[in-house]
């Protein structure tokens, strides 16, 4: 990363034609290099957060390149901590690329990817956990990776480490007491119970990594089951319009086909497979071989059961614990009843709603939608260092355990950012766009 002390500019707003674009400067020299190519009201006679009309120029010909709108930021109120302009202009390719070329020639260098959020970090304004937040957030496909994106960015998840590390941070205080000054009678550390509330609420965090993966990523839902058993109409239920061939032939499907869907927030992809069964068609034994072959990378699969028709037996090629069972064809009159299996109708609609919810229930894994997940794996491995660590301090002799407990200490600053080495902060801000 170059010289922090520079003044950046970026374009804010994403390639291509747009009613506004923003164009992005800060820097201990935004101000001046403003008042260079803004013919309006000098920026630096404004009070922060104040709008000004006015024409972008050329700083070497004065030849005007658009008019628009310039909000001011003053340090340390903006998102950088820096003085810090924003340039609301046309937002057409031509007018962006002009007026950027107009800021680098009043004294302007280009920002690099994450060089703004980088800066915020740098001045306080935001922790390391923010920062990933904010990448999250711009990068949001679906609602649940919006809300957790946001629940981050507000400093839920830092407060989570926080409440981990404050008796932690008691514990080692405590030992290190007791090692240094045996005669002064330090009375006893309670370290199994404080080391254990550390690891429960470790654990807690860790179960939220999957919900948070699949938030950010997507999860793949493959629906398997033998011939003429509803998976074509059950995929068209569930995305609520028809993407499916339905016939009453078994073996229609000899591919897999793929639907996006978003329930309830959630960010799916439904994968329709070949019926399961024993076959000397080759095509339709290579549908099937693939079916197997998705099941076994899904995060969750569906196997589908035809309920008014004898019950299969499940094949032992499905994935041990990540299956739900479906009797589908609940309209029909039953030829078998299962507890384990949820009872779906996808031509009248019944059971689909509360499949719906079984499916979003079993891929958050426990994950409460009411608190911030981790969002990231450099944010997992952090905390299952600490954990690691944690576990080893449990059954150590004080000096030892002091050891122990700094180290989980260490990895759990890692997540927030409070003791982060320089090359690892550049691998994370090396994600982010330019102008962010």
């Amino acid at each position: 990363m170059r010289g922090l002390t520079d003044t950046i500019a970026a374009v804010a707003t994403p390639p291509g034609k747009g009613a506004i674009g923003v164009l992005r400067l800060s820097g201990p020299e935004a101000l001046t290099i403003g008042a260079r190519v803004w013919a309006g009201r000098d920026p630096r006679k404004l009070e922060g957060g104040r709008f000004t009309y006015g024409r972008m120029v050329d700083p070497e010909t004065n030849e005007v390149i658009d008019e628009g709108l310039l909000l001011v930021f003053r340090a340390p109120r903006s998102y950088t901590g820096e003085d810090a302009l924003e340039f609301q202009l046309h937002g057409s390719p031509a007018v962006m690329r002009r007026a950027l070329s107009a800021l680098l020639s009043a004294g302007a260098r280009l920002a690099e990817p994450g060089e703004f959020t980088l800066r915020a970090y740098l001045k306080g304004r935001l922790d390391l956990a923010q920062a990933e937040s904010v990448l999250a957030l711009v990068e949001a496909e679906s609602e649940t990776a919006r809300r957790q994106a946001l629940r981050g960015l507000s400093r839920e998840l830092s407060a989570r480490i926080r409440a981990i590390e404050a008796p932690l941070l008691d514990l080692l205080a405590h030992i290190q007491a007791t090692l240094d000054y045996p005669e002064e009678g330090v009375e006893p550390h309670r370290a199994e119970e404080a080391i254990g509330a550390a690891l429960r609420a470790i654990d807690a965090l860790l179960q939220t990594a999957r919900a948070g993966r699949i938030a950010r990523e997507g999860a793949r839902l493959v629906i398997l089951g033998p011939p003429n058993a509803g998976k074509s109409s059950l995929l068209n239920a569930l995305i609520g319009y028809e993407r499916a061939i339905v016939a009453p032939i078994p073996g229609t499907t000899r591919d897999y086909l793929e639907a996006p869907l978003e329930l309830e927030g959630l960010p799916l992809k439904a994968v329709d497979t070949a019926g399961v069964r024993k076959t000397t068609d080759p095509v339709e034994a290579a549908g099937v071989k693939r079916a197997f072959a998705l099941a076994r990378e899904a995060d969750l699969v569906l196997w589908v059961a035809d309920r008014s028709e004898e019950k299969p037996a499940p094949p032992p090629e499905l994935p041990g614990g990540r299956v739900l069972f479906v009797a589908s064809k609940a309209d029909l009159p039953p030829a078998w009843e299962d507890p384990t299996y949820l009872s779906v109708s996808a031509r009248t609609g019944e059971g689909v709603e509360a499949l719906k919810a079984r499916i979003k229930d079993r891929l958050l894994a426990g994950a409460s939608e009411g608190e911030a997940w981790l969002t990231s794996e450099r944010q997992a491995e952090a905390l299952a260092e600490a954990k690691t660590h944690l576990q080893a301090a449990r059954s150590a002799p004080d000096d030892l355990m002091a050891m122990e407990v700094e180290a989980a200490l260490e990895a759990l600053a890692r997540v927030t950012g409070t003791q982060v080495v320089e090359e690892a902060i550049g691998r994370i801000f090396r994600n982010f766009c330019v102008g962010k």
